[in-house]
């Protein structure tokens, strides 16, 4: 039976992609895991694997095609001696629900359509692999749900079905739908209703010169993601000065003792290493916003900004509490690398209840950073510059002095609350050591 191969969704964010290139051509043989194509999401380059095995018969979208939907169909995958026109019977199973909205989502909340193919006598939808794998196992397609392209069973249906009594398959089969209708957020849509539309502002601009440039999915998931944050997020800041004099001490003295490992760290490995004991001790503030409650989190995840070309990752160093200074370097090196060529997948740079941005390397003192959802804070860190101080003992001195400012969502924390933790972030900074302890 010939199957189309659908768009995937590879990242809870993702509503289109671009298909960047393809590993396969027209006629090649695959099976189950083999590498189809490069796929472009809103965040990262990643490989996009097949789930059955067959002959590619037609790719349906060309390399470097930008905006391909999710669930479009990119590919039609065929059994051997069979043609692309074979796809045909595989279509109205998609295009009936048009007519009827409420059915298609009775649909989907269950695999129960696979009911009359067993019971009518109709043909049941599987792969060849499926097929394969039931009739080696004595199962009764006919008893099994299919999660794949418009119900059909795949490999995974099957597997499932044989780890379960037969009563049970197509219950358990429910909980690994592929594509959860969820990975759409409605929020891309609020930047449309900002401002002047895209027509008027090209009219302003019409008679000066000016090179157009278009929104890559990056760009245009930061546009859609900060204006929700500015729109809906109670922003209030609290501002700190923090005196950096016996950090910088403090960590030379360690990067002499780590040279000959090659360990170097740097001012913002202190501040994460900050950032997460403080979290620790002041747990109520290391919590996000999950729209009717507030999730309080047991574990310090640390998201830290990283610019890119083109917009910023926010990687997330987990149980940053409980690594070493070091380790936290290596990690947040790691992260960043591999954020600059996209190569980060998804689950490294989501969750975490705490972000830290740090534009103190770019001459900043100061700056207000926007809350990225649904964290409950984050830290913007400027430079550390030399400034006149006032002493214990009431003496004009020079220090080296770092200004922040904590963007706190007062949803989830109140002014004394981040008052504290901000509190706990400055004396860890100033009095290292401790950090250690």
């Amino acid at each position: 039976m010939a199957i189309e191969i659908l768009m995937p969704a590879l990242s809870p964010t993702m509503e289109e992609g671009t298909l960047a290139k393809w590993l396969v051509k027209e006629g090649d043989t695959v099976s189950a895991g083999d590498l189809l194509a490069e796929i472009e999401t809103d965040k990262a380059t990643m490989e996009f694997e097949a789930v059955d095995e067959g002959i590619i018969g037609k790719l349906l979208v060309a390399e470097g095609t930008e905006g391909v939907k999710v669930n479009t169909a990119i590919a039609v995958l065929v059994d051997e001696g069979e043609t692309v026109a074979d796809a045909a019977p595989a279509a109205p199973p998609a295009a009936a629900p048009a007519a009827a909205p409420a059915a298609k989502a009775e649909t989907a909340a269950t695999p129960a359509p696979a009911a009359p193919a067993k019971t009518g006598g109709a043909r049941v939808f599987a792969s060849p692999l499926a097929r394969r794998i039931a009739a080696d196992q004595g199962l009764d397609l006919g008893q099994i749900a299919g999660t794949g392209p418009h119900g059909r069973i795949v490999k995974a249906d099957v597997l499932a079905a044989k780890a379960q009594p037969a009563a049970a398959a197509p219950s358990a089969a429910a909980p690994t739908a592929p594509r959860p209708a969820a990975a759409a957020p409605a929020a891309p849509a609020a930047p449309a209703a900002q401002g002047a539309s895209a027509d008027a502002v090209m009219q302003i601009y019409k008679d000066r010169p000016h090179e157009e440039i278009k929104l890559d999915g990056m760009r245009k998931t930061i546009a859609a993601r900060l204006t929700e944050a500015k729109q809906t997020i109670p922003h209030f800041y609290l501002r700190r000065d923090i005196k950096l004099d016996a950090l910088m001490a403090f960590r030379a003295q360690l990067n002499a003792q780590l040279a000959h490992r090659g360990v170097k760290l740097s001012v913002n490995d202190f501040i994460i290493k900050a950032a997460a004991l403080a979290l620790q001790a002041v747990p109520a503030a290391n919590a996000v916003w999950a729209g009717d409650r507030v999730l309080q989190l047991k574990p310090s995840d640390v998201a830290v900004a990283v610019a890119i070309d083109g917009g910023l990752f926010t990687p997330v160093l987990k149980d940053a509490e409980t690594k070493t200074l070091s380790a936290l370097s290596g990690e947040m090196k790691d992260l960043a690398t591999r954020a600059r060529s996209r190569k980060l997948a998804p689950h490294e740079y989501q969750g975490g209840s705490f972000a830290i941005s740090n534009l103190g390397m770019f001459g900043i003192d100061n700056f207000d950073a926007v809350i990225n959802p649904p964290h409950g804070a984050i830290l913007a860190v400027g430079a550390g510059v030399k400034k006149p101080v006032v002493g214990d003992d009431g003496q004009i001195g020079v220090a080296t002095v770092m200004s922040v400012t904590l963007s706190v969502d007062h949803r989830v924390i109140d002014g004394a609350l981040g008052a504290e933790l901000l509190q706990h972030i400055v004396d860890n900074l100033e009095n290292p050591m401790a950090m250690l302890a």
